[in-house]
């Protein structure tokens, strides 16, 4: 043979399926397949059923989880559809977080639930994979361990709740736990009537009813593509979301044989139709932190400029709460996505591959022509001229920070007014109901040090109170800053995701009390009313020690941890480089 002769390569082997996936090592990979074999059948599985296409099926069941509280059924008709399809269904839990029932945030664990997810899949025999989720971080932290994971995967959602009634008005979490709150806060209503409204917040299990993050990942995943068509608004305790759980199973089985990995689904092009999604249907700000995390795993950057380009010209068009009047089941009657998507299109990427094997034009397609309803507003009649979510600058936020314009109060979104400053979450208890507090209703109310370092796991703290002596007098909304997030349910002038945040020494640490800072929401403007030399002296005088931990988890958060514009991901489980920016405008 010459020097310049060609090597015949031996043919190369087919990628291992089922239970040969993913080996345990023993040194002898013929005996690694028969030990798990030996062990799988002692829960009498028959080798007829071992060889059929495996798919895995994450069960978030938990009883401090009532947002799941359908996974059971949920779980047994996926089953159906693998099986119907051909398949084997393998379920297996993994890490279950409910917003409510986490301390010190249900975001702090996010991360920690997307190395579970991540981890799991890669750990067992698995062909594809059913994700159950719903409540706030448990879709966006199961994307993101199903993308760093690379199988084919489809998310099922759990569904929302029923709306309750309260004394003739409808009412469900949790914006109307906000407001009744507020009015019992204010004196409206009393201890009484406060207690027979929570019995009625919640009416069934399920995520919350309005437009808040759980509703917001909901309709964001099946944008993505990663839900069957439909899969985003069916209550969860319908007949509707089991024949979705069965779909999903079903189609699950066909991802694996067609080898319709994620990568092929979450595309530049189709975070562009979630974020159009995520603007046009008044949705949470929480989603644009977990698009920049999911993005991220996929060597993706959120691009919050251009994010904000598209904002100008995307219409708030789902009428429900907090923006609007609706609720999630009203959503579902009036044709859910499908509807949406339909007026939204000529704004949409439809070449974009969903988990169906089909791009999202043809599904629209088949979707057909729709019929009248009320819940999503034409183009040229929204509820809001633009997206839900502008994004903000200037030297208060050089990292940029956002507002839920669509849920804000008009007449305070071009404001300045004198700063009220909160150290962290502890001040703010501490003061916020003095009747001694320095406040008037036009000041502008700033809460430090409840980002992702600094609480840290950046909870819910944005939706700062108003003053008890305040809300007395009648006051409903106020200017309010923070470098935290807020519910998606919440409502008011509130500015979030300050970044970088006060505990890494971002310019919010130094605000005093009695600065002036002024809003503008046209301009997307937040600026502290200093020069930068005096801006830049308080830094040096006040220098910012970061938050540390000795062990555990708390250690490798504070250690790794990313600011908001990144997705408040750990460092280490973004994709290995980043490949392009998105949306792409």
């Amino acid at each position: 043979m010459t020097s310049n002769s060609k090597k015949e390569l031996p043919p190369s082997e087919p990628a291992a399926t089922g239970l040969r996936k993913g080996l345990t090592s023993y040194g002898d990979q013929g005996f690694s397949l028969f030990l798990r074999k030996a062990f799988i059948k002692g829960a009498g599985y028959t080798d007829a059923a071992l060889n059929r296409p495996v798919i895995g099926i994450i069960d978030t069941g938990s009883a401090y989880n009532p947002c799941h509280g359908n996974a059971p059924q949920l779980v047994e008709a996926v089953k159906r559809g693998v099986m119907l399809a051909g398949g084997l269904p393998m379920d297996f839990p993994t890490i279950s977080i409910h917003e409510s029932f986490a301390a010190p945030t249900s975001m702090y664990l996010r991360n920690l639930m997307s190395m579970d997810t991540e981890e799991m899949i890669r750990a067992q025999p698995m062909d594809a994979v059913v994700m159950i989720g719903g409540c706030d971080k448990t879709v966006p932290a199961q994307l993101m361990g199903a993308a760093s994971a690379g199988i084919p995967a489809i998310q099922l959602i759990t569904g929302s709740m029923l709306t309750g009634s309260h004394r003739g008005e409808r009412v469900g979490a949790c914006t109307d736990c906000r407001r009744y709150w507020g009015k019992f806060r204010a004196e409206e209503i009393d201890a009484q009537e406060i207690d027979d409204v929570n019995n009625q917040l919640v009416a069934s299990i399920g995520t919350c009813s309005v437009m808040g993050t759980a509703s917001t990942m909901a309709c964001v995943a099946e944008a993505l593509g990663m839900t069957v068509p439909g899969g985003a608004t069916p209550p969860a305790v319908t007949a509707d979301r089991i024949r979705i759980a069965e779909e999903s199973g079903a189609r699950a089985v066909q991802m694996a044989h067609e080898g319709l990995t994620i990568d092929k689904i979450l595309t530049a092009d189709a975070f562009e139709n979630a974020m159009r999604v995520l603007l046009a249907i008044g949705g949470s700000t929480n989603g644009i932190v977990h698009l920049a995390a999911i993005a991220g795993r996929v060597g993706l950057e959120l691009d919050l400029q251009a994010l904000d380009r598209m904002g100008r010209d995307t219409p708030v068009l789902l009428d429900l709460k907090p923006s609007g009047q609706h609720y999630m089941e009203d959503f579902h009657n009036a044709g859910g996505m499908a509807t949406l998507l339909r007026t939204l299109k000529p704004l949409l990427k439809l070449n974009t591959m969903t988990v169906t094997g089909r791009t999202l034009g043809e599904e629209l397609e088949a979707s057909g022509p729709g019929f009248a309803q009320d819940v999503v507003r034409p183009i040229d009649r929204p509820i809001y001229p633009q997206g839900a979510i502008a994004v903000l600058a200037g030297n208060l936020a050089p990292g940029g920070a956002i507002i839920k314009q669509s849920a804000a109060n008009a007449e305070l979104m071009e404001h300045e007014g004198r700063a009220v400053v909160f150290e962290n979450a502890e001040d703010l208890v501490k003061r916020i109901d003095s009747d001694d507090l320095d406040v008037q209703a036009d000041d502008i109310l700033v809460l430090k040090n409840i980002g992702p370092k600094g609480a840290p796991g950046m909870p819910e703290a944005g939706y700062i109170p108003i003053p008890l002596k305040l809300a007395r007098a009648g006051v409903k909304d106020m200017v309010r800053i923070s470098d935290g997030r807020m519910s998606g349910t919440a409502f008011g002038t509130i500015i979030l995701h300050v970044t970088p945040e006060a505990a890494v020494g971002g310019p919010l640490a130094q605000v005093r009390n009695g600065d002036r800072i002024r809003l503008s929401v046209k301009n997307r403007e937040i600026s502290l009313l200093i020069s930068d030399a005096e801006l830049a002296q308080r830094s040096r005088d006040n220098v910012v020690v970061e938050p540390t931990a000795e062990r555990g988890y708390r250690k490798l958060f504070l250690q790794t941890v990313t600011q908001a514009d990144k997705g408040v991901d750990f460092d280490f489980l973004s994709a290995p480089r980043m490949v392009g920016k998105t949306p792409r405008l």
